[in-house]
C-alpha cells in the first residue's frame, strides 16, 4: 500500500516566531564578538579540551567550564557543503558555502559561511579567517562570513 491511501500530503511551512535568550554564560560570548572582535571558547579544566561555541559543561568528561580562552582568529576549514537554494531564513544569497572551521586552538568545529571564494574552489585544508560586521549586535552573525587566508 502506498502512504497516500493513510495519509494527505499538504506542503507548507511552519514558521514559529522566538527570543533566545543567551543566559550569563553564553552572553560572554556574544558581548566579546560585539565589542572586541574576539572569537572566544571555553576550555574544561578536567580534560582540558576548549570549546566553540562555548558550552558551561563539558560533553566528554561532564566538569563544569568556567575559564575562558580566545581563540583563532585563523582557522582550518574541515568540512562543507554547497547551498544552492534560497530560503529567506538564510544568512546569503546561493550560491554559498557553509562550512565548520577548526578555530587555532579549539577542540570542536564551529559552523559559518565562507564567503570572497567561488564555491567550486573551496578544499577542506583550506586555512580561513574571520571577517567582521560593520554593525554588530551581540549576534553569531557579527561574524559576517569567513574567507580564505
Amino acid at each position: 500500500m502506498s502512504s497516500s491511501q493513510w495519509a494527505y500530503e499538504v506542503p507548507g511551512k511552519l514558521e514559529i516566531p522566538y527570543k533566545y535568550y543567551a543566559g550569563e554564560f553564553d552572553s560572554k560570548f556574544l558581548t566579546a564578538l560585539r565589542d572586541s572582535k574576539k572569537i572566544m571558547g571555553a576550555r574544561c579544566p578536567r580534560c582540558n579540551k576548549v570549546f566553540i561555541p562555548p558550552r558551561s559543561s563539558c560533553e566528554l568528561c561532564f566538569g563544569k567550564i568556567e575559564e575562558w580562552v580566545e581563540l583563532g582568529p585563523q582557522g582550518t576549514l574541515t568540512s562543507f557543503c554547497v547551498v544552492r537554494y534560497k530560503e529567506p531564513y538564510l544568512p546569503a544569497e546561493p550560491p554559498y558555502v557553509l562550512a565548520l572551521i577548526r578555530l587555532t586552538g579549539a577542540d570542536s568545529d564551529l559552523a559559518h559561511i565562507l564567503g570572497e571564494v567561488d564555491p567550486e574552489k573551496v578544499k577542506t585544508g583550506m586555512k580561513v579567517e574571520p571577517v567582521f560586521a560593520e554593525s554588530r549586535k551581540a549576534s553569531i552573525l557579527d561574524i559576517k562570513y569567513f574567507k580564505p587566508v
